[in-house]
């Protein structure tokens, strides 16, 4: 009995082997800087998908309707940092509204040159009583004197908008609406994640797992086949809720074992990222760089280790 075992165990082995020369191995190397398959992209380098009235035509200043002016005057209280997937850490008002700032506009000295109809679009904070929350120098607050003798917010002497779109907190539908509108981070400078690889590694809750170039979480799928070709199980629905990992080049990443990192073709046509020819995926509930919430979901969803194993699932 036992030597039967080790020897279908040697077979299989053999086989794997095998596979990773061949089947695994056929797509060769992908070229880099692809998206997640689910994910919704950036249209026209806007900060929301929309329709081309919604980013920037309507009234030539990104917002189409006309915000109350009792709304557009709403106190900023305590200013507060928010960590966001895409832009990393924005500074936001009391209410969790995201701030922003405007290209052409002037830090030194500080200046407004959004008036009228763009002001509707972006109504100005109130310095009045703006005040500094952690994470933020409260030496970078200040305030400018607008054409109408209101008092705007400047936050590293930019002055701070919000976005008439931005309906509810954490919204960041402004971030670069005519190329010239960017939420605000701490130290005043546009908003912007640090540019990590297509695939590395960061320190979570699990330990070292396996991360895409946004810094989300990688997840495997234990009904998905690896060997002697990859198989994803994961279809239709599934996918808008575990988005596919687009290919990654092999010199694009950081960290990961190189054995079985490759992609291989889905049966829609789509090509999908592996390591050790897994077949990899982010979680559309994970909302921040480092968040693991799917993992173990249904017994069959475990982040990745950098050797690209499934962490904690059943052996």
């Amino acid at each position: 009995m036992n030597t039967s075992w080790r020897s279908a165990s040697l077979v299989a082995a053999a086989a794997a082997v095998l596979a990773l020369t061949t089947a695994c191995g056929q797509e060769g190397a992908p070229s880099a800087g692809g998206q997640n398959v689910g994910a919704t992209a950036q249209a026209g380098g806007f900060g929301s998908a929309g329709t081309s009235a919604d980013n920037g035509i309507g009234n030539g200043y990104g917002a189409n309707g006309r915000q109350d002016s009792a709304d557009a005057a709403q106190p900023a209280g305590e200013l507060a940092v928010a960590a966001d997937a895409r832009l990393g850490k924005v500074v936001t008002d009391s209410a969790g509204m995201t701030l922003y700032r405007f290209d052409d506009d002037t830090a030194k000295p500080p200046n407004s040159h959004c008036e009228a109809d763009c002001a509707t679009a972006w109504p100005p904070v109130p310095a009045d009583d703006a005040t500094a929350g952690a994470g933020i120098d409260k030496a970078l607050l200040g305030q400018v004197t607008r054409a109408d003798g209101t008092k705007q917010l400047t936050i590293g002497g930019w002055p701070a908008y919000r976005y008439a779109k931005d309906t509810k907190a954490g919204q960041t539908s402004g971030q670069g609406v005519n190329g010239k509108w960017f939420a605000l981070a701490p130290d005043g400078k546009k908003a912007s994640l640090a540019k990590l690889p297509g695939l590395s590694v960061k320190k979570t809750e699990l330990g070292d797992v396996v991360v895409d170039k946004n810094g989300m979480t990688v997840y495997r799928f234990t009904k998905d086949q690896a060997w002697p070709k990859s198989v994803s199980a994961c279809t239709g629905s599934c996918l808008e809720k575990w988005p596919a990992v687009a290919p990654v080049a092999s010199d694009d990443t950081k960290g990961v074992v190189k054995k079985g990192l490759m992609p291989f073709t889905r049966p829609d046509g789509v090509k999908q990222m592996t390591v050790n020819c897994w077949p990899l995926y982010t979680f559309s509930g994970d909302k921040l760089p480092g968040d693991v919430n799917g993992q173990g979901v249904g017994g069959t969803w475990f982040a990745v280790s950098p050797d690209g194993k499934a962490i904690g699932a059943p052996q």
